[in-house]
């Protein structure tokens, strides 16, 4: 009964998902972990993740299940960040996730859908969204700016930070 309060404990903080990892440290062991996807306590959402079946849906559950694939070091940026600051209209084909620079030598199987950043992200360029981190509004407009976003959709979310405080406000003669 105690290893399933601890799992319960890291799940729910992670909106009902985890890892493989993450359920040996609460002894869990493969086996056991396949016998309960069986029975269906637990379901597998994809290698080394997996959510507990009767734990609420979350809004963001997409996030969470590719921020666990990022071993819990990744950072959505660019324009998920953006989106998920509510900043323009914009809304993303791809999920953005910054992973750390030296991941850039790894061989990933990244998911479907995701657009992999490398940088290693100072801890004052992110913030928490939920139980995953994401750039601020100021890195998130420079990535954007950087990433050549489309003019408008920038006039757009820089007017937007501005008129909700979230930067200050620029001097218009150099717009």
């Amino acid at each position: 009964m105690e290893r399933w309060n601890n799992l319960y404990e890291v799940a729910s903080s992670q909106s009902g998902y985890f890892t493989a990892t993450q359920a040996a440290e609460c002894a869990f062991s493969f086996q056991l972990l396949e016998h309960h996807v069986r029975t269906g306590r637990l379901g597998r959402v994809q290698r080394g993740i997996y959510r507990l079946t009767h734990f609420p849906p979350g809004e963001h559950d997409d996030l969470v299940v590719l921020w666990l694939w990022s071993e819990q070091k990744g950072i959505f940026s660019h324009g998920t960040a953006l989106a998920l600051h509510e900043l323009s209209d914009y809304l993303p084909v791809r999920y953005h996730l910054t992973v750390p620079f030296n991941w850039k030598s790894r061989r990933l199987r990244v998911p479907n859908l995701v657009q992999l950043h490398f940088a290693d992200i100072s801890p004052n360029d992110h913030t928490y969204y939920g139980c995953f981190s994401i750039t601020t509004v100021t890195r998130t407009l420079a990535d954007c700016e950087q990433d050549a976003m489309s003019p408008e959709w920038l006039r757009q979310a820089y007017q937007q930070a501005e008129g909700r405080g979230l930067i200050p406000r620029r001097n218009p003669v150099l717009q």
